[in-house]
């Protein structure tokens, strides 16, 4: 048994490198000197706005863990550079919401294409097989560790996405079958 935790945290001292290293690939990739290319930040509150829908400081507060003072800086950030707008509720509520302006949906897709283009030069020499293979990989790690945060982050791919007010349910891991 012993044994088996060793290699077991052997593993997940492997796994946590490998994911250190991975995040510092991608704010390299950011660090291009190119005045296009958004802040960290500004991606993935743009990002979460592209795929939820209009949404106000606190809703993105809330998605992000964040102090809603953090999320007003960045969100004032985006509105300063005409990336995002205030509109009123659709929904008839009384706070007012973030929408992405043409600038600002302009900017992120751009963004986004630059973040596609290098991930191709990444994989080109693998399979077909491989890349969705390390997709669905990545799919199964985040929804588990949305699971233990209680926030999800809807996909543009999932029915409802722009009202992801319901979390998806994540995988669970088949059941052993029982021993004879």
């Amino acid at each position: 048994m012993e044994r088996r935790k060793e290699r077991g945290d052997a593993v997940l001292e492997k796994l946590e490198r490998e994911l250190m290293l991975l995040s510092r690939h991608q704010v390299l990739a950011r660090r291009e000197r190119d005045p296009e290319r958004l802040e960290r930040s500004a991606y993935l509150l743009l990002s979460r706005i592209d795929t939820q829908g209009p949404m106000s400081i606190g809703q993105l507060a809330e998605a992000f863990a964040l102090d809603t003072s953090t999320v007003n800086r960045q969100t004032a950030a985006l509105l300063r550079c005409g990336l995002a707008e205030r509109v009123a509720d659709p929904d008839g509520g009384m706070a007012r919401k973030l929408r992405i302006t043409v600038e600002g949906g302009r900017r992120l897709a751009g963004d986004r294409e630059v973040n596609q283009s290098c991930l191709a030069r990444v994989v080109a020499g693998w399979s077909p097989e491989e890349v969705r293979e390390l997709e669905d990989v990545l799919v199964r790690l985040n929804r588990s560790a949305e699971a233990l945060e209680g926030r999800y982050w809807p996909r543009a791919e999932e029915d409802g996405a722009r009202t992801a007010c319901h979390p998806p349910v994540p995988r669970e891991p088949a059941a052993p079958a029982p021993q004879e």
